[in-house]
């Protein structure tokens, strides 16, 4: 089934930040992350869910494009920072954590509530 990432900020209308969201839900899909692959289109994200929330960390090993990484609690971002290809490194508590494409979560600050809805 589809799922796109909405942000809901209190101060502004509801937007898009994902139409095409990629749920990483083994293990595997988790430690791979976005690794090895050149490039992730407009309107991307990957959602990392997990069991309960504690500290996150997400590293840019193999990545070699920036992204915007979004950590949630309970569906409300706890951070939200840029992470440069090859070295970055960002943490923070969480029970879903999202990336992507630099410049998609603009405007997305801590405490403002972020979903993942599904379509259809």
């Amino acid at each position: 089934m589809p799922v796109r990432v909405l942000h809901r900020p209190a101060d502004g209308p509801e937007r898009t930040l994902a139409t095409d969201v990629e749920v990483a839900d083994s293990f595997l899909g988790k430690a791979r992350g976005l690794m090895f692959r050149r490039s992730i289109p407009g309107g991307y994200a990957m959602a990392f869910p997990f069991d309960g929330t504690r500290t996150r960390g997400l590293h840019m090993v193999c990545v070699p494009f920036d992204i915007d990484a979004v950590w949630l609690v309970d569906g409300r971002v706890e951070r939200a920072t840029r992470l440069r290809a090859w070295r970055g490194y960002g943490r923070a508590r969480a029970d879903t954590v999202l990336e992507l494409p630099a410049g998609a979560a603009e405007g997305v600050d801590p405490g403002d509530p972020v979903a993942l809805v599904e379509e259809g």
